[in-house]
């Protein structure tokens, strides 16, 4: 049993939560906690294996909870929020929360899917609490020759939001090439991520509109629930059907912007649970460009870059804290 601990200031929104968690059979409520302080003092005594933490509380907020519960625990935290709070949410991903989802995904009318994700992270989660203690050299798999790069294409999921921080903070201000990155957002905060991560970045980061032709010194987000391609028209929407349970769907962006810039192209497939971006980075290299893939210690989850790995087209496997400098390096800029 996953040994849970609720920290939210509405004893409505706990009630939810508790018969949600207690629904699937895997998750045991240990206790609640009606402010940020109180979920401080009992994930101390408890000692939970996973935490769910509201935001906006009296006395210690959410954010400030995380911060004190980092400096004695590596539990898993899961941070349930609302659109007025969702900036101060990607941050607690920055302070040692590692997802977060919206409160109104929590009703009666929440699909199959979607609480399958929700069950399927939280277990994750709970598993690879641990695993940032790890350690690894980079990996290249093969050389890949210089050439022009014209546009990089970026893969994450679970554990992406810190992870782009990192990434994308690291990219100068003259960067020269457009960046189209697709996170997977269970939140649905996809206007709030764009200007939470547009806080961390000398780029310029929008979220993708159809019709655009993508040009250097920008960050192009997909939106939620919109497959995006890429082709002679510029940034495109996809209403397909989901791709490997994800819309949008890396794999889809990758394999157009393969198509449409052959060699020219370097791929990125970060953190995160399943495989997407793996037939993509596939297309990417069939095509001639150039793939990366984040390495297992610096992997939040280790499964989006393992499955991207497992095809044999990945040039190099790099730890996050080197991506930044390597694109730089790929593409001819200045740090």
């Amino acid at each position: 049993m996953i040994r849970t601990l609720i920290v939210d200031d509405s004893p409505l929104v706990r009630s939810i939560l508790r018969n949600f968690l207690e629904s699937e059979g895997s998750f045991e409520i240990i206790d609640e906690a009606e402010n940020g302080h109180d979920g401080v003092n009992k994930a101390a005594q408890l000692k939970p294996d996973l935490i769910t933490m509201d935001i906006d509380m009296p006395l210690l907020n959410g954010l400030e909870a995380i911060v004190e519960i980092r400096k004695f625990s590596s539990c898993g935290i899961v941070v349930i929020s609302t659109h007025d709070t969702a900036k101060m949410a990607y941050d607690a991903t920055v302070k040692g929360a590692h997802e977060f989802f919206a409160k109104n995904i929590f009703t009666s009318d929440m699909t199959d899917r979607q609480r399958s994700d929700i069950f399927n992270t939280l277990k994750q989660i709970t598993k690879i609490k641990k695993s940032v203690s790890r350690s690894s050299e980079t990996v290249i798999q093969s050389s890949a020759a210089p050439r022009k790069i014209n546009c990089i294409v970026i893969a994450s999921s679970t554990g992406g939001p810190m992870a782009l921080c990192n990434l994308c903070s690291g990219l100068p201000a003259d960067f020269p090439v457009p960046i189209l990155l697709v996170q997977h957002n269970t939140s649905g905060f996809d206007r709030g991520f764009v200007q939470w991560l547009d806080g961390y970045s000398q780029l310029k980061v929008q979220l993708i509109e159809e019709g655009i032709y993508p040009s250097k010194g920008s960050i192009y987000v997909a939106p939620t629930d919109k497959h995006v391609i890429i082709g002679l028209n510029g940034l495109a929407y996809d209403d397909s059907e989901p791709v490997n349970n994800q819309k949008p769907a890396a794999d889809i962006l990758f394999k157009s912007a393969a198509k449409h810039f052959g060699s020219c192209l370097v791929s990125v497939v970060l953190t995160g649970m399943g495989s997407d971006g793996a037939e993509g980075t596939r297309h990417v290299k069939n095509s001639g460009g150039i793939t990366i893939a984040q390495d297992e210690a610096s992997s939040m989850i280790y499964g989006m870059p393992l499955a991207a790995f497992e095809t044999g087209c990945v040039d190099m496997v790099l730890p996050l804290n080197d991506i930044a400098h390597r694109l730089v390096s790929l593409t001819g800029g200045h740090t």
